[in-house]
């Protein structure tokens, strides 16, 4: 995934918790479920966003950026701010 498309697929994950969050407001879905998709639209943005640190540090230091794998969701999550 190139950085064009990580930063689409940030754009959708946005896209959706606005839309979870506007049904939530309007009474469609029950907290619970926000709760629950919210948790895992964090963790794959965390993951999005800790694959382009990676990609953008492979190309720094002269390597292939296409290199970069994304951290597994206990890793990303587990970093300290």
């Amino acid at each position: 995934m190139d950085e064009k498309q990580i930063f689409e697929r940030i754009d959708n994950l946005v896209a959706e918790e606005h839309d979870l969050r506007t049904r939530r407001v309007q009474g469609a879905i029950d907290p619970e479920t926000e709760s629950a998709r919210l948790r895992s639209l964090e963790e794959t943005l965390d993951q999005c966003w800790d694959l382009l640190r990676r990609r953008r540090a492979l190309k720094d230091a002269g390597e292939n950026p296409d290199d970069a794998k994304p951290g597994d969701v206990k890793q990303v999550e587990g970093y300290l701010q």
